[in-house]
């Protein structure tokens, strides 16, 4: 029998139905999984055992009186801590941070709340979201549960971390240039970017969505049928689309028959490709051209001067809020971050005006390598999980994006992207790869990231148990 932590939201809900178990059982056991593990991941924030169980309760009767709010109702969810929920302090993954409880829910937490999923905890965060790594000035470190001295991607590192190692189906993460899609890949889940503005977050900004981290497919699709719903509150919201989320997993035999595939074998500036990462591309490439796909090689759409452009954009950005800190509480922020946003002040305002127009040459580059293709296969990020302690492969705060080349360009582009687990390199740890679509097609990447997650090598379980090399 599979374990209540292991059950995924599309099974819950017809368990729930059919009383074959309850949303208070499968909530005491991810509390349990969550006592024996976090110790050792430390991917929680605002952990409310107590809390979640009255929930947990309240969704029992309501399914017990056949009065459920939906599928949802009783599934254990949590929320990157940057996602406002009422009553919790936002603290951005950093100590400089003033802890004021949030006043309301931001909308996709509402959404979940409203849809009766139980919201047990935050998840933590690297220092105001600008690491792919678990550091944090604010919380403590989060390791990857695959393997405990490497990190679990950033910077929804809790929630990666969390879906990993079994505390519940459901994870709420953020995105700006890679930040659910490079977590998911460093630890085996499906990660999300959705079109910018397909769920509505408040606040919203240039490339920034919410998008879910799930084991399979399934859920994935599950939580975007709750949570791409429009929001007053974003003024990039998309209108009402009408996607049956459902057809995400429904007849992907044929998900690429016919079309046509660009395959993405560097990413333009950064980091080289590690060997083990080219593998498991060509691997998925060649189980596309099987299933039907025509296959054609495509350069990158990045380049150094829109990678290196954005970082003077981000970092000026940074600063801007950075600066307003008085010294003693900025002396509290990570220092690697630190360094990297007060160098912002160097930045001429035509370096800040070049850098974000960079954002527009990656929207332009993106549409024109869609004119004739329907997707865009490439790794999700050029290399695996590093160490646990290391803010990024290069660890320096000069050449801070090396490894995000790509996935940035899909944030600023607003295109759909979303990571799957194909394989493992030879220590293990899991190895993603991304699919882009057209701008609006999240359900058809949904459906090709179906497609390979029915066709990949066999998956090696769960690290529920999480362990050091």
């Amino acid at each position: 029998m599979t374990s209540l932590i292991d059950l995924s939201a599309a099974e819950l809900g017809p368990l729930y139905a059919r009383r074959a178990v309850s949303p208070r059982e499968v909530i005491d056991a991810v509390i349990a999984q969550i006592e024996t593990c976090e110790p050792l991941v430390q991917a929680l924030y605002a952990f409310d055992a107590d809390g979640a169980r009255a929930a947990a309760d309240r969704s029992t009767v309501r399914w017990m009186r056949d009065e459920a709010r939906g599928p949802l109702d009783g599934v254990p969810v949590t929320i990157k801590e940057n996602i406002a929920t009422q009553g919790v302090p936002v603290p951005l993954g950093c100590a400089a941070t003033e802890l004021t409880p949030a006043t309301a829910d931001a909308p996709p937490a509402q959404r979940l709340r409203d849809a009766g999923a139980v919201i047990f905890a935050k998840t933590t965060m690297p220092d105001l979201g600008m690491l792919t790594s678990g550091l944090s000035s604010f919380h403590p470190l989060a390791r990857n549960p695959w393997n405990l001295d490497r990190n679990p991607g950033g910077s929804s590192a809790g929630a990666a971390a969390a879906g990993a190692v079994g505390y519940g189906p459901l994870h709420l993460g953020t995105d700006i240039g890679g930040s659910v899609r490079l977590p998911a890949a460093f630890c085996g889940l499906v990660g999300l970017k959705p079109s910018h503005g397909r769920v509505p977050i408040d606040p919203a900004y240039l490339g920034r969505i919410a998008g879910p981290l799930t084991r399979t497919v399934a859920d994935t699709a599950l939580m975007m049928a709750t949570i791409a719903q429009p929001d007053w509150r974003d003024p990039t919201e998309l209108p009402p689309s009408g996607i049956d989320w459902r057809q995400a997993t429904v007849g992907t035999e044929g998900a690429v028959r016919g079309l046509r595939v660009g395959l993405m074998e560097e990413a333009g500036a950064g980091l080289p490709v590690a060997p083990a990462v080219a593998a498991a591309l060509q691997e998925t490439a060649a189980m596309l051209r099987e299933a039907g796909a025509e296959i054609v090689p495509v350069r990158p759409i990045l380049t150094r001067a829109m990678l290196d452009g954005l970082d003077d954009f981000w970092r000026v950005r940074a600063w801007d809020d950075v600066s307003k800190l008085p010294a003693e509480r900025r002396a509290l922020i990570l220092p690697y971050i630190r360094q990297w946003a007060e160098s912002g002040a160097a930045r001429s305002g035509l370096e800040v005006m070049r850098g974000y127009n960079q954002t527009h040459a990656m929207r332009i580059a993106g549409a024109r390598l869609f004119h004739d293709l329907d997707f865009v296969l490439s790794p999700t990020c050029p290399v695996v999980a590093w160490g646990a302690e290391l803010a990024s492969p290069v660890h320096d705060p000069e050449e801070p994006f090396e490894h995000i080349g790509f996935t940035v360009a899909w944030n600023m582009a607003e295109n759909p992207a979303v990571s799957v687990n194909w394989s493992y390199d030879p220590d293990g740890m899991p190895i993603g790869m991304q699919v882009a679509g057209r701008r609006f097609d999240d359900l058809g990447v949904l459906r090709v990231a179906h497609l390979i997650e029915t066709r990949r090598p066999a998956q090696r379980p769960w690290p529920t148990t999480p362990h050091r090399a």
